[in-house]
């Protein structure tokens, strides 16, 4: 047996416990230049090998997922999950959490293990979660070099000697060419699965190639772990100032989360998904995952300069020869990239932390053009808008769609939400109220007019606003408040044009805003209603718009 592990021998145990056997090489978390090597093997064909770019990252095919598959996500129903994750009722709007029972979850996990007993395979190791006393550690197998490779820049790396004795908490199969076809006996969408089980504390993937399967998957574990600890698992990102101050920034994916937090005057905590516990913020990951459509050097110079060598790519229009278009979506908008956090020269070190937020930032793409480019939210309106999750998908993202499309994901993340959502809000708004931030919303969509009438709101002005937030310009300023959403709105903000504050003003067509903005009103109101069968829910509803 070829090995590249001094543990070789425990790890074999250890893949033998969960059904992986009689693999003929087994490498052990390989070093960068040795996934490089593998990933872009000539010999190799199909999506399993990599294109080096002529940046020096590697480009990859995730075949016809170019994307998560959230409607295949299953969850072992057992007396520890029973009465405690947020399971799928059928409705609209409700969870992804399906229930599995035990004995096909052994029967996916057999196809799994099957798919990669006997071959060639590869084992890295990671931590999810910078605070040591809350990390998870987490084991991956899989064939593929590249998914091996995804891990590695996804997860906090281990020292070697932390890798000595390095036992997982938590295995994930990746079996990636592996499909189940039992689905519709089994009652189950599509040959795609991926599936959790909180109790044997694996998650096995088939059926898809997309690497992100794995990063949201161990991100859905500590939402399940970390809230049950009373400690806060967000979907956001975060940095922090040079005087140490901290700001949280949630949203959906093409608000802005990624590019924003990446702030040349700031240093980044991390991009995607944190912790906060009673010492403060603390990444999850060791990487970032940024989209790149249409990334240039000039609009995201930190995220443009992180594409070298150790980067992957991931459906981008490449060639032979290595030149990538970023502005082609010719495979999907969903292009993306994954590197080491440290691709980022502006990082918080050693450890990816920081002290407790006292900027709270909320950002949606409004493609509709009705709310504000900023906002300062009671704590209550914070909680009804953290609970909406709202951002706007545009025209011609998805096939069919020819006007702006409302999408509400509770808590900004709804798809890896293992609780109920008003459970991680009732968590954040405990930190709010012990530590006094303050919390504003963000449109980073249209003014003047929906989208295909009105322009975007530029990056500047989104990041001139963000300096506002987080000098304190805005906690002293004058503010009225927007019809229908209640929202207060403010008077100035240095360098930015006072007439799109309201965007009523902006808009050519008064009457077209006033029926525009009751539409989306009208969307709020009608989604909230999910959370008013609770107290908590109720009383949170007079935070949202009000029609007359």
């Amino acid at each position: 047996m070829k090995t590249e592990s001094l543990n070789i021998p425990v790890i074999s145990e250890h893949l033998a416990s969960v059904g992986v056997k009689d693999c003929p090489a087994i490498l052990c978390n390989l070093t960068y230049d040795e996934l490089f090597t593998r990933e872009t093997d000539p010999s190799l064909d199909g999506y399993e090998r990599g294109i080096v770019a002529e940046s020096g990252a590697v480009a990859v095919d995730t075949g016809k997922f170019t994307g998560r598959s959230p409607k295949d996500k299953y969850i072992v129903e057992d007396d520890r999950t029973r009465d405690t994750v947020w399971w799928q009722t059928g409705e609209t709007g409700s969870s992804d959490n399906k229930r599995l029972s035990p004995q096909v979850w052994q029967h996916l996990k057999n196809i799994a293990a099957g798919q990669l007993s006997g071959k060639k395979i590869y084992v890295m190791d990671g931590f999810c979660g910078a605070n040591p006393q809350t990390r998870l550690r987490i084991r991956l197998v899989t064939e593929l070099a590249w998914m091996a490779h995804f891990f590695k820049n996804m997860f906090i790396r281990p020292t070697g000697q932390e890798l000595e004795d390095f036992k997982p908490d938590w295995t994930i199969l990746n079996a990636c060419k592996a499909a189940n076809p039992d689905c519709a006996k089994l009652n189950m969408r599509s040959e795609a699965f991926v599936a959790f089980n909180m109790t044997e504390q694996m998650i096995v993937i088939g059926g898809t190639w997309y690497g992100g399967e794995i990063k949201k998957g161990v991100f859905s574990v500590m939402n399940y772990v970390l809230p049950l600890k009373d400690i806060g698992s967000f979907h956001c990102s975060a940095n922090m100032g040079k005087s140490g101050d901290t700001a949280l920034f949630f949203g959906l994916s093409g608000t802005g989360k990624t590019t924003l937090s990446a702030d040349p005057k700031r240093l980044l905590i991390g991009d995607d998904e944190h912790g906060w516990d009673d010492e403060g913020v603390f990444n999850l990951e060791g990487g970032c995952y940024a989209k790149c459509i249409n990334l240039t050097l000039e609009r995201e110079p930190d995220i443009y300069r992180a594409i070298r060598r150790n980067a992957l790519l991931e459906n981008v229009d490449i060639t032979k020869d290595g030149k990538v278009d970023f502005a082609s979506k010719k495979k999907t908008e969903n292009t993306r990239v994954s590197y080491p956090i440290d691709h980022i020269r502006q990082i918080v070190k050693p450890v990816s932390k920081g002290g407790h937020p006292k900027k709270i930032i909320f950002l949606t793409c409004d493609a509709y053009g009705v709310l504000p480019p900023v906002a300062k939210l009671t704590k209550e309106q914070g909680m009804y808008h953290y609970l909406s999750g709202y951002t706007a998908k545009i025209a011609g993202t998805e096939l069919g769609v020819t006007e702006p499309r409302a999408a509400f994901s509770a808590c900004f993340g709804q798809a890896f939400l293992m609780l109920h959502p008003t459970k991680y809000a009732d968590i954040l708004g405990q930190k709010i109220d012990q530590h006094g931030a303050s919390i504003y919303l963000i449109n980073t969509g249209w003014v003047g007019g929906k989208y295909g009438v009105g322009k975007r709101i530029s990056l500047e002005a989104n990041r001139r606003i963000i300096d506002a937030i987080l000098s304190g310009q805005l906690d002293q300023g004058k503010f009225t408040v927007l019809p229908i959403f209640n929202l207060y709105i403010p008077a100035q903000i240095t360098g930015v044009d006072p007439q799109i504050f309201n965007p009523r003003n902006s808009w050519k067509d008064k009457a077209d805003y006033d029926q525009t903005a009751r539409k989306l009103a009208e969307m709020f109101i009608a989604n909230f209603k999910k959370f008013e069968d609770t107290p908590k829910g109720k009383s949170l509803a007079a935070a949202g718009p009000r029609l007359p």
